[in-house]
């Protein structure tokens, strides 16, 4: 009876292939862009939710590859019965948020980051809680570059950044 081996070499290729395989299915679900437009909208994200709360906030970064300014309208997302475009700042040592009625300039050839104790997407009475590990589906209206699709990944409940960097 004859048994036959793979060559060391083909064993080594083999071993190639499938770690280059792996590297490439890990690095896909890092990828979380979207675009309309002149707009690419970079990694939206909200943190996980404890069961009762009736509020979370959406974060992402607007950039503006265009030669015109744009701005953020309006925003839904079905898992909320209502969605706001907030600002929160400190005015006389005070943290404040207040609603943008009127949006939110992204300026030609410019960015504009949403993140915690900024700029933010307020989902207001929630219909369900936010699970980590999850994304969860809404839209982003823009005056110029129109409406897009987008997905938010949830992150841990205390996550104060998505972890994701700035290509």
């Amino acid at each position: 009876m004859s048994t036959s081996f793979p060559s060391r070499r083909g064993v080594l290729t083999a071993a190639a292939l499938a770690v280059g395989a792996l590297m490439l299915t890990a690095q896909a679900p890092m990828a979380h862009e979207f675009k309309a437009g002149a707009i690419e909208v970079d990694h939206p994200w909200s943190r996980a939710t404890p069961g009762g709360a009736t509020v979370a906030a959406g974060y992402l970064t607007f950039k503006n590859t265009g030669a015109t300014p744009d701005k953020l309208i309006s925003a839904t997302a079905p898992f909320a019965g209502k969605v706001e475009i907030h600002e929160m700042a400190v005015k006389d040592g005070v943290m404040t948020m207040r609603a943008l009625p009127d949006g939110l300039a992204i300026p030609a050839g410019g960015s504009v980051a949403l993140k915690p104790g900024s700029y933010h997407i307020m989902f207001l009475n929630l219909k369900e809680p936010l699970k980590e590990g999850t994304k969860v589906d809404g839209t982003l209206t823009f005056e110029k570059a129109g409406t897009v699709a987008v997905q938010y990944q949830v992150e841990g409940v205390g996550a104060s950044d998505s972890g994701h960097k700035a290509h």
